[in-house]
C-alpha cells in the first residue's frame, strides 16, 4: 500500500495525547487519519510511525482501515507505486484486494491469508479492491530490512495459516511462532505477527520471547493488554524483557487484535513516502529512479498511470531509530 499523503514527511506523525494510559509499562499509541492512494484516496488510521515511537522490532509502519462500505467509499484503488528497503505485510479481516507487482505476481489478498512482498532494491505494485468486495477491512504493515539485506531481490510470498483454538480465543499466526503455531514465511529479522480473536470476557496469557518488544493493535472491542486499556485502533507498545503478554476482552462482544513483535531494531532508518533507506541521498536516488522509469520494473495489468512521487522536503531527511 502506498504511503500517499498530501505532504509526506520523513517519519511524520500526529499522535494525540495518551489520555488513557493507566500502566506506565505499556505505551498507548493513538492513530491519526491519513488519506492515501492519490486522487481516489481512502482514509486509513496510522499508528506507526509516531514521534514518540518509530518502530516495534523491525515493524516500521502500521495502517488500519475499515470496515468501509465500498458502495459508499469507493473501495481501494492504489495505482502502481514503488517500494525499497522493506517488506509489505497485507492482512484482511473482510473484503478482497487484487495485487499486481513488477515481479509478475498477480494474487488476491483474502481474509486470513498473508501476502508478503519484499521490496529490497526496488519493486512496484498496485492494489485494487475487487468488484465482489462489499466491506473492506484490514491492516497494512511494513517491515524494515536490515542493512545487510536492504537491497535484496524482490520477492512475493503467500501463506494461509491454520486457525488455532485456545481457551476463549482463536489464533492465526502469519509470521513467526506463538502458542505452538509456526509460520514458514521467510523474513530477514525475527518477527511475530498474529491475529487473535477473544470471546467476550476471555483472558488469554501468551508466553512470548523476552527478547522481543511487542505491539497490540486493537481492531474491535476493548482489550486490556498487560494492564493497559486499549480501545479500537489503539496500538499498545510493550517493551522487551517480559515473557508473557496477557490480553483481556472487556467488551460484551468478541474482540480482535493483531499482535506484532520482534527484537529491538538496532539500526537507524530514513523512511519517506514508500522508501526505507539509510540516508537522504538514498531516498533521493530512489525517487529519481522511480520518476525516470528505471529500477522498479513495470506493473502489468493495471488500468491507469503510476503514482508520481511527491517532492522531497527542502531540508535533508534525518535518520531515526526505534524510539524518539
Amino acid at each position: 500500500m502506498s504511503n500517499t499523503e498530501a505532504r509526506p514527511a520523513e517519519m511524520r506523525c500526529g499522535s494525540t495525547a495518551e489520555e488513557h494510559r493507566p500502566d506506565a509499562a505499556v505505551e498507548v499509541l493513538t492513530p491519526r487519519d491519513v488519506p492515501l492512494g492519490g486522487p481516489r484516496a481512502m482514509t486509513v488510521r496510522r499508528t506507526l510511525p509516531q514521534r514518540t515511537r518509530s518502530m516495534i522490532g523491525a515493524w516500521c509502519f502500521a495502517d488500519h482501515y475499515g470496515p468501509d462500505d465500498v458502495a459508499r467509499s469507493g473501495g481501494m484503488d492504489v495505482a502502481p507505486h514503488p517500494h525499497t528497503g522493506l517488506q509489505t505485510v497485507s492482512w484482511l479481516f473482510s473484503g478482497e484486494i487484487e495485487h499486481r507487482d513488477s515481479l509478475g505476481s498477480h494474487a488476491l489478498v483474502r481474509p486470513g491469508e498473508l501476502n508478503l512482498m519484499t521490496g529490497g532494491h526496488g519493486i512496484a505494485h498496485s492494489e485494487v479492491s475487487t468488484p465482489r468486495t462489499t466491506v473492506l477491512h484490514g491492516v497494512q504493515l511494513w517491515v524494515a530490512l536490515p542493512r545487510e539485506h536492504q537491497h535484496t531481490a524482490r520477492d512475493f510470498q503467500h501463506y494461509a495459516p491454520e486457525a488455532v483454538r485456545l481457551d476463549g480465543a482463536l489464533l492465526r499466526v502469519f509470521l513467526g511462532s506463538l502458542a505452538g503455531a509456526d509460520s514458514p514465511v521467510h523474513t530477514f529479522t525475527p518477527l511475530l505477527g498474529a491475529e487473535i480473536t477473544l470471546e467476550p470476557g476471555a483472558v488469554l496469557s501468551l508466553t512470548v520471547d523476552p527478547g522481543f518488544e511487542h505491539g497490540v493493535l486493537v481492531d474491535q472491542g476493548e482489550v486490556r493488554a498487560s494492564g493497559a486499556l486499549l480501545r479500537p485502533a489503539d496500538l499498545g507498545y510493550l517493551p522487551d524483557g517480559g515473557d508473557t503478554v496477557t490480553l483481556a476482552n472487556e467488551s460484551d462482544g468478541p474482540a480482535r487484535v493483531v499482535l506484532l513483535g520482534g527484537p529491538p531494531f538496532g539500526e537507524e532508518i530514513v523512511m519517506w513516502w514508500n522508501f526505507v533507506a539509510r540516508s537522504h541521498d538514498e531516498v533521493a536516488q530512489a525517487r529519481e529512479d522511480w520518476m525516470r522509469g528505471s529500477r522498479f520494473g513495470e506493473v502489468k495489468g493495471y488500468d491507469g498511470a503510476p503514482l508520481p512521487a511527491p517532492e522531497l522536503p527542502r531540508v535533508p531527511l534525518k535518520p531515526r531509530g526505534r524510539a524518539r
